[in-house]
């Protein structure tokens, strides 16, 4: 009986595009330009798989190095991670939605595979960037993050066809928008894990009494 070749843990594939997109960015958003895609292969076999490593990251964090001493039920931390996971993919997902929708304004060709893929493979710094959450004392090292509004500046023209005069124009548009995007998906985020760590901090105060 011969032995089945092991299958490797991570996609070779998914690496390969990481590295490309980080590394080489001009030159893997040229390759990206003529693949063929959908958007639920975008966010299965790429999108879902990145935007775990935030919410895993910080939630392992939080439980075992919490900040001042004040541990998050794990239950509550698990619901914390499972909100930031879905909303991380909504708000990508409403990113692709917003250049879309742009791109006719300037000049460029609507697309929403196009739009969709800009969205997807430009997130990539900061979805690595949220490993830091790993060890809640290094989280500002996620600021490394932005180098993805780089990729989207790069990537952006190639994809949709910007004309070179309006190439900034609409990169600066599309920031100022994904930037409200992410406040407000940061402010629900934040919003219910205070209301988790006030719950905590009150159960705490009541178990010294």
């Amino acid at each position: 009986m011969t032995d089945q070749p092991s299958q490797p843990a991570v996609d070779p594939a998914l690496v390969a595009r990481v590295k490309g997109i980080l590394l080489q960015p001009r030159a893997e958003w040229e390759r990206i330009d003529g693949e063929f895609a959908t958007t639920q292969t975008l966010f299965t076999r790429y999108a879902m798989i990145l935007a775990a490593i935030g919410p895993i990251c910080s939630l392992l964090g939080g439980q075992l190095l919490p900040i001042f001493g004040m541990r998050m039920p794990i239950t509550a931390a698990l619901v914390v991670a499972v909100v930031s996971y879905l909303l991380s993919l909504l708000g990508v997902f409403l990113l692709g939605l917003i250049i879309n929708a742009l791109a006719s304004s300037f000049g460029s060709t609507p697309s929403k595979i196009q739009a969709m893929k800009v969205a997807v493979y430009s997130w990539t710094a900061a979805w690595l960037a949220s490993v830091f959450g790993l060890v809640p004392a290094l989280g500002v090292l996620a600021i490394l993050g932005l180098y993805s509004f780089y990729l989207l500046f790069v990537g952006l023209p190639i994809l949709m066809k910007t004309p070179e005069d309006k190439k900034v124009g609409y990169f600066v548009v599309t920031l100022i928008l994904s930037l409200l995007v992410y406040f407000i998906i940061s402010a629900v985020i934040g919003s219910i894990s205070m209301m988790f760590v006030a719950s905590t901090a009150a159960m705490s105060g009541l178990a010294g009494l």
